[in-house]
């Protein structure tokens, strides 16, 4: 991520969750296209990047968090954390975009051949040379197959994302774990951040475009 962490700077920490923010919003406009007009191998690559850099993204700024959260915790010190409690809501928008995308992936594949065969043209040629060896020893062109290795990968991110939901929600007040079940990602969500709109954390949320409702669903 471009932003930079100092350590307890809470100004550096909202920057990066911003950051993310506005990765995960791009992923879910992104995803929007797949099967459309604009869908194309480049659109692909583009989203798998992305992708990456949001679950890499969320993992990073939890590991900033959860070690000040624990070590609270083990002191008897009662926690409450609004850059914890808003990573939490953006990796579960994260989990449901990954979903997403895993479920386009299987409906609408991508012939990649055309661009792998591209990319692997402007390759230099020492860091290409045991996919030539390959091929000559197989006497056949090598080419990935960027439809299961994509549905493989967004799994595997799924699943630390589900992990890390679960250590997070540990150090979640209580009535934020009720909210994360009864409300979150629901048209109630807008009701109760209007109604809670005097108290620091809600007038952070609003400014994630994540949080709020979208005209798509």
């Amino acid at each position: 991520m471009s932003a930079t962490l100092q350590q307890n700077d809470p100004e550096s920490l909202t920057a990066l969750i911003l950051e993310l923010n506005g990765q995960v919003a791009s992923l879910r406009d992104l995803l929007i296209h797949i099967g459309q007009d604009r869908d194309c191998s480049e659109l692909r690559e583009k989203i798998r990047r992305l992708r990456r850099n949001c679950v890499e993204g969320c993992k990073f700024i939890a590991q900033l968090i959860l070690p000040q959260l624990r070590s609270a915790v083990a002191e008897g010190i009662p926690v409450y954390n609004s850059h914890h409690v808003l990573l939490f809501f953006m990796s579960q928008l994260l989990l449901r975009e990954l979903t997403k995308c895993h479920r386009l992936v299987q409906v609408v594949p991508m012939d990649m051949s055309g661009y792998y065969e591209k990319f692997l043209e402007n390759r230099a040629g020492p860091s290409n040379l045991g996919n030539v060896i390959s091929q000559i020893l197989l006497c056949k062109q090598i080419t990935p197959d960027f439809n299961q290795e994509e549905l493989c990968s967004i799994a595997k991110d799924s699943e630390e994302i589900v992990q890390l939901l679960t250590e997070m929600q540990e150090f979640l007040p209580k009535q934020e774990t009720n909210l994360e079940h009864q409300m979150a990602l629901t048209e109630d969500l807008n009701k109760w951040t209007k109604k809670s709109r005097g108290s620091s954390l809600c007038k952070n949320m609003r400014f994630l475009c994540c949080i709020r409702r979208t005209n798509y669903l």
